[in-house]
C-alpha cells in the first residue's frame, strides 16, 4: 500500500499545470454562458418581429376574408377536389398527333380524315354521344384524360394499326392508359350505337330490295361472306384451333352487307380453323332464318317458279338453302347458268368491297397484330359500327389515306 501511494503522489500535477487546467475550464464555461445569452436575445428578437408582423396583417381590411379563403382552399386541397401538382414522373408528354388534332384549324379536315378517318364534325358528334360513359373523376393525384382525348386515341389506334407503344407516344399517354382507352371506347360504342347494325326493316328494307332487284335479284336482302382477322399466336387458348387454311392464326368474322356496303349483321369470334358453314350454323342469323323471323316480307315468285319470302347471296362455300342463293359453279355450264353466275358474282362483290373498305379504313385488322382475344370480337364489331356511322355521314373512303 505504501508503494502504491508513493506512485500516485509522484503523478500529481504541478502548480503550473493546475493553473492551466483551471484557466481552460473557466474559458469553456464563459463561452457557454455567452452562447446561451446570444440565443436568448435572438429568440426575443424573433418573437418581437412575429408580433409586429401579425399586428400589421390583422390591421389590414381584408384579413378576415383572406384567412377564411386560405382555410377553405386548404380544406379543398386536402379533400382531393383540386389535385396536387403532378409529380414529375407522372407528367404526360405533350405534343405529337393529339396536339395537332386539338388545333382545329382550317386545314384540319384532311388531317382528321388521315388520322381518325372522319371529319371534325363527325368526331365531335361521337364525342358528345360517348362522353357520359367516358367521363372520369378528378383524383387527388392528377387530372384524368378527357373523353375527346380517349376517343381520339382509340380511333387512331384502329386507323393506324400501330402498336400500343408507338401510338400512345403520339398521344402523350402511357401504354396502360392506351389499353384502357381502347376497351372503354369499344364498350361505349357498342352501348350507344347498338342500333347501327340492324337487319333492314321498313323504308330501309324497301330501298335494299329495290337496289338488288335492279341487279337482277328481286326480294334479295343482302350478301354474306366471311373474312379472317389475323392475330399473333394466342397465348391463353389452344393455338391449333386458330390455325387456318392459310397457315396463319386468325379469327373468323361473318358479315352481311347491302349494296351500299352497309353492314346489317355480324358474327365474329370463332377460331380461324372453323369452316364458313360451321360459323353460319353457330350464328344467330341461322337461328332467325330457320325459325322464319328473318324474312317476313310478302312472298315473291322468281324465275322457274321459285317462291321465296327473301334470301341473301353467298358463294360456293355455303350450301344452297331456301334463303341462301349460291352460284351454279362447275365448268360445263349452259349459257343461262353462266349468265346467272356472272350476275350473282357482280352483286355479291359488295361484301368483298365492304371488307376492303373496313380493313383499309381500320388498318389494325389489315395485318397480323397482337391483341386481347377476349376483346377482339367487340373491337371488330365497334369497327363495323363506325363504318356505318361514316356511311350515314356521307364520308367517302380514300384507299390511300
Amino acid at each position: 500500500m505504501e508503494h502504491v501511494s508513493q506512485e500516485v503522489c509522484g503523478k500529481t500535477l504541478s502548480r503550473v499545470e493546475r493553473n492551466a487546467v483551471v484557466a481552460a475550464v473557466s474559458a469553456v464555461a464563459m463561452r457557454c454562458r455567452i452562447e446561451r445569452t446570444t440565443a436568448r436575445l435572438r429568440t426575443r428578437v424573433s418573437i418581437r418581429r412575429q408580433r409586429e408582423l401579425l399586428q400589421h396583417v390583422m390591421a389590414a381590411p381584408d384579413c378576415v376574408s383572406m384567412s377564411e379563403s386560405i382555410i377553405q382552399l386548404c380544406a379543398t386541397m386536402s379533400s382531393g377536389v383540386i389535385p396536387r401538382a403532378t409529380r414529375w414522373w407522372m407528367r404526360r408528354r405533350m405534343g405529337g398527333t393529339w396536339e395537332d388534332l386539338r388545333k382545329m384549324d382550317d386545314a384540319s379536315d384532311e388531317y382528321y380524315k388521315e388520322k381518325l378517318r372522319m371529319s371534325p364534325r363527325v368526331f365531335m358528334e361521337i364525342v358528345e354521344a360517348l362522353s357520359p360513359l367516358l367521363q372520369r373523376r378528378v383524383t387527388f393525384y392528377r387530372i384524368p384524360l378527357q373523353p375527346d382525348h380517349i376517343i381520339a386515341y382509340a380511333l387512331y389506334r384502329w386507323a393506324s394499326g400501330e402498336t400500343y407503344e408507338s401510338s400512345t407516344s403520339a398521344f402523350g399517354i402511357g401504354r396502360a392508359s392506351g389499353l384502357i382507352a381502347v376497351e372503354d371506347v369499344t364498350r361505349a360504342l357498342l352501348r350507344v350505337y347498338s342500333d347501327k347494325i340492324i337487319w333492314p326493316t321498313g323504308m330501309r328494307r324497301t330501298l335494299v330490295l329495290r337496289s338488288f332487284e335492279a341487279k337482277g335479284f328481286p326480294n334479295c336482302c343482302g350478301c354474306i361472306d366471311c373474312t379472317h382477322v389475323y392475330v399473333d399466336k394466342p397465348a391463353n387458348a389452344p393455338s391449333e384451333n386458330y390455325f387456318d387454311l392459310k397457315h396463319r392464326f386468325s379469327v373468323v368474322a361473318q358479315v352481311v352487307v347491302d349494296l351500299d356496303l352497309r353492314i346489317t349483321d355480324i358474327f365474329v369470334g370463332y377460331p380461324g380453323s372453323c369452316h364458313d358453314i360451321r360459323v353460319l350454323q353457330l350464328s344467330s342469323l341461322w337461328a332467325r332464318a330457320e325459325e322464319g323471323d328473318l324474312f317476313r316480307g310478302a312472298p315473291v315468285v322468281l324465275p322457274f317458279g321459285v317462291r321465296t319470302h327473301g334470301y341473301i347471296l353467298g358463294d360456293n362455300r355455303y350450301p344452297p338453302l331456301e334463303w341462301i342463293v349460291v352460284p351454279y359453279g362447275g365448268t360445263d355450264q349452259i349459257p343461262d347458268e353462266e349468265r346467272f353466275d356472272n350476275k350473282q358474282k357482280v352483286a355479291r362483290g359488295a361484301v368483298e368491297r365492304a371488307f376492303g373498305r373496313l380493313k383499309g379504313m381500320w388498318r389494325l385488322f389489315l395485318r397480323t397484330h397482337k391483341t386481347n382475344m377476349d376483346t377482339l370480337p367487340q373491337q371488330f364489331q365497334a369497327m363495323c359500327i363506325l363504318l356505318n356511322i361514316l356511311l350515314d355521314a356521307g364520308i367517302e373512303f380514300d384507299g390511300g389515306c
